[in-house]
């Protein structure tokens, strides 16, 4: 019986050894307490696991500027990665997902292995019904109005909003996305590329009623063209030119497209069987 004991113990600290710490970015408007479903069910499934559940940019807060909010969050990544030099894992959702994102492009020395985006908005956001959630009195048409402006730059969503009806305006104005999707050169842009081409990993999960993400292939970075057709991630320039890796990605199997259907926006992250099935098989 003692050395069944021992054995037991043995296997137990080797896979615990085996799992590599996860990073969790929560969502706006949210905080930490929204990832703690997530956090809950990897302590219970792989056994040993540290989570670190990122605290910063809670509530309103997480409408600030998308750069400063990077820069904040990255300096907090850089502190838990130091301690894990053999690597860790990185789960962010919604808004989340798309920070998270850019941190790994604007830190290209990162050690992040796999990255998993849950339902992030990664070629921007276009829709009433995310709109109405945070500016009830604004129409959808005009928004532009206010997101293309020195003090709709300042806000999140702002620097996201990516209207396929002025995109002129969008690449003249937004001072985020265009970037970060390298639709602008920069002296940044290699940077950008090989800090998501690096990844063992990149996890693109979304879903057809989500209802919020708008279009919902935003979350694989699909978008409208100016017609307003959506465009899947392949047929797009960003693919195609491989602007910032994802061809290089998937040719090396190393992009997973996730589609889940039945899942509302603000469940992805708190359904047990969304993170049984979509999210610990990649935390390995």
């Amino acid at each position: 019986m003692k050395y069944l004991v021992i054995l037991f113990v043995c296997i137990f600290n080797t896979l615990a050894y085996n799992y590599k710490p996860v990073i969790l970015l929560h969502g706006i408007l949210t905080g930490p307490e929204s990832m703690e479903l997530i956090k809950s069910r990897i302590e219970e499934k792989h056994p040993g696991t540290i989570v670190y559940n990122i605290e910063q940019f809670g509530g309103w807060s997480s409408l600030e500027n998308m750069w400063y909010q990077v820069q904040q969050i990255s300096q907090y990544i850089s502190n838990i990665t130091i301690k894990h030099p053999e690597g860790v894992h990185f789960v962010g959702y919604s808004q989340g997902a798309l920070l998270g994102r850019t941190i790994l492009q604007a830190n290209p020395n990162h050690r992040i292995l796999r990255y998993i985006s849950l339902s992030g908005p990664q070629a921007g956001q276009y829709g009433t019904q995310f709109l109405h959630l945070y500016f009830p009195g604004l129409a959808l048409e005009t928004a532009f109005e206010l997101f293309y402006s020195r003090v709709g730059q300042h806000t999140s969503v702002g620097n996201y909003w990516n209207d396929p009806y002025h995109n002129k305006l969008y690449l003249s104005y937004s001072q985020y996305l265009p970037f970060v999707n390298n639709e602008l050169e920069s002296n940044k842009s290699d940077q950008f590329k090989q800090g998501l081409s690096k990844l063992d990993m990149l996890v693109l999960i979304g879903g057809p009623d989500d209802n919020v993400i708008t279009p919902w292939q935003s979350s694989q970075f699909g978008y409208y063209n100016k017609n307003g057709t959506v465009v899947d991630l392949k047929d797009r320039d960003i693919y195609q030119q491989d602007s910032i890796g994802l061809k290089t990605l998937y040719e090396k199997k190393k992009l997973k497209i996730i589609t889940v259907p039945g899942i509302n926006h603000f469940m992805w992250h708190l359904n047990v069987s969304i993170c049984d099935n979509y999210i610990l098989p990649y935390l390995n």
